[in-house]
C-alpha cells in the first residue's frame, strides 16, 4: 500500500485556513510523478486537484472529481464523507487512483496499450510507426513476457546495454530485419547508444502510461535507470557551394532537379517525391508540403534562384502533375534516391559518398552560417522547435562571442625555426 504523505500545511483544516486565498493551487508531491493540490477560494470550501507528469517535461492539472462530475471539496467545513467531501488523506488516494496490479500484465500487455494510445491521441503517423518498429524488434524478443510487477532495475539496464552492444540492423528486400555489423569506431558506438536511447524512451513511456493507468503499484525499477549519456553529439556532415554545384552537375539529367530541390528547400526525398505542381505559389515565392515527417503541413521559402527553377519546372503542366518524376514518367519511390546519389558522388569525386538526406542538412547549415536565426530554420526545416536545430547548427551560426574573441585575441606572431628537426 503507498504510503501516506505528510503535510503540515494541507492535512489539517486549520492548517489550510491560515492559507492565502490565491488562484494557483497549493502542490504536494505524493509519488514521483504526481502531486496534489489544493486551491484555496476566496470563500466556501478548498478544492483538490492533481498534477500528474506526462514526459518531455509537460504536466497535466485537473480537478478532482465525484462520479456525477462535480468537483471534489476539502474537508474545511463539514467532515469528509469520502465521496464529494475528503481529507487530505482521502484526496491522495483519489489523485491515485485504483490499483489493480495483476501478476500477469506483463511488458508486452504494456507497450500493446501504450501503441493504442498514441493512435487514439492522434500521435503523427511517422512517430507511431517508429515506435511500433522499436516494440517489434527491440522490446518484444526480450522483455514482451516479464512482468510488471516484478520487473527490475537490473534487468532494465541488461536490456539496455546489449541494444548499445548488438550490431546496427537492416530491413531486407522482402521486409524482413536481419543484423549488419559495421565497423567499430567511436561514432558507431555513439551512433548504437543513440539507438538504445531512443528506444528506451519507447519502452519507458509504455510503461509509465501502465503506472498511470494503476496497471502496476509502483514505478521505481524504471525510475532508476538512466539513459547514456553525450551521445547526441554527432557531427552534421554538409557540402560547400562548390562541393554542392559540382554533385549537381555530375548528376544525371533526371536525377538533378531533385538534388537542385533540396538544396534550395532543405526539403527531405520523401517530400519532394510528393510535390504537385499546385503546390508551388509562384506568386508568393513558396513551396507547400503537405505532409512532413511530423504528420503537419509547412510552407518553405524559396530564393529568387529557387523560385526561377520551381518555373521553369512547373511551366504549363497541370495543378495535378507531379514535379518530379522518373525517366518513364512514373513517381520515385522510397528508397530509388541511393543509387543515382552514389554515382553522382563517384562523379563528383566527393568522398565518402553522402546520402540524400545531407543535402537537407547543408541547406540547414548554408542558412546558419549566414546568420538566418534558428527559429527561422526550424520553421524553413519543419522542426517541431528549435532544440533540435540549435543542436545541430548553432555551432556554424555567427556569434557575440566567437566574433568578441577573434576581434580581442592578439597575434602572438610566434615564428617556428625551420631547423628543427622531431625525434624520433
Amino acid at each position: 500500500m503507498p504510503r501516506k504523505v505528510r503535510d503540515a500545511n494541507l492535512e489539517t483544516r486549520t492548517a489550510r485556513g491560515r492559507l492565502k486565498a490565491q488562484h494557483k493551487p497549493y502542490f504536494r508531491l505524493i509519488e514521483p510523478g504526481l502531486h496534489l493540490g489544493y486551491r484555496k477560494l476566496p470563500s466556501g470550501p478548498g478544492t483538490w486537484l492533481v498534477r500528474r507528469y506526462v514526459g518531455e517535461g509537460r504536466y497535466t492539472v485537473e480537478n478532482l472529481r465525484t462520479a456525477d462530475g462535480t468537483f471534489v471539496l476539502a474537508d474545511d467545513y463539514e467532515d469528509a464523507d469520502g465521496e464529494r467531501t475528503l481529507s487530505f488523506t482521502q484526496a491522495q488516494r483519489t489523485a491515485r487512483g485504483p490499483r489493480h496490479p495483476t501478476g500477469a500484465y506483463t511488458v508486452a500487455n504494456a507497450v500493446a496499450d501504450y501503441l493504442q494510445f498514441l493512435e487514439s491521441d492522434g500521435r503523427s503517423a511517422h512517430s507511431i510507426r517508429d515506435a511500433r518498429y522499436r516494440v517489434e524488434a527491440l522490446i518484444l524478443p526480450q522483455l514482451g513476457n516479464a512482468k510488471l510487477a516484478t520487473l527490475t532495475a537490473d534487468q532494465l539496464r541488461r536490456w539496455r546495454d546489449e541494444i548499445a552492444k548488438a550490431p546496427a540492423r537492416i530491413r531486407t528486400r522482402n521486409g524482413e530485419q536481419q543484423k549488419h555489423r559495421k565497423t567499430a569506431g567511436d561514432d558507431t558506438k555513439r551512433a548504437r547508444h543513440a539507438t538504445a536511447n531512443r528506444t528506451w524512451t519507447v519502452l519507458r513511456a509504455a510503461l509509465n502510461h501502465a503506472f498511470h493507468e494503476g496497471k502496476v503499484e509502483s514505478d521505481i525499477a524504471w525510475r532508476r535507470v538512466k539513459p547514456f549519456r553525450n551521445v547526441e553529439t554527432a557531427r552534421i556532415r554538409y557540402l560547400s557551394v562548390t562541393e554542392s554545384r559540382r554533385l549537381a552537375n555530375a548528376a544525371d539529367a533526371t536525377f538533378r532537379p531533385l538534388i537542385m530541390a533540396a538544396l534550395q528547400t532543405g526539403a527531405r526525398f520523401s517530400e519532394l517525391a510528393r510535390l504537385e505542381v499546385a503546390d508551388f505559389d509562384a506568386e508568393a515565392g513558396t513551396l507547400r508540403i503537405r505532409q512532413s515527417k511530423s504528420g503537419r503541413s509547412r510552407h518553405i521559402v524559396l530564393s529568387a534562384e529557387g523560385r526561377e527553377l520551381f518555373v521553369q519546372w512547373c511551366a504549363g503542366r497541370a495543378s495535378g502533375a507531379l514535379i518530379f518524376t522518373r525517366t518513364n514518367g512514373q513517381p520515385w519511390q522510397k528508397s530509388m534516391q541511393a543509387r543515382p546519389m552514389r554515382a553522382a558522388c563517384e562523379r563528383a569525386r566527393i568522398k565518402p559518398a553522402i546520402s540524400f538526406h545531407i543535402l537537407r542538412h547543408t541547406h540547414g547549415s548554408v542558412l546558419a552560417m549566414a546568420g538566418v536565426p534558428m527559429a527561422v530554420i526550424a520553421e524553413q526545416l519543419g522542426h517541431a522547435g528549435t532544440r533540435m536545430t540549435e543542436r545541430h547548427y548553432s555551432h556554424l551560426s555567427p556569434s557575440y562571442v566567437a566574433d568578441a574573441i577573434r576581434k580581442g585575441l592578439p597575434a602572438f606572431d610566434i615564428k617556428q625555426s625551420k631547423k628543427i628537426i622531431p625525434l624520433r
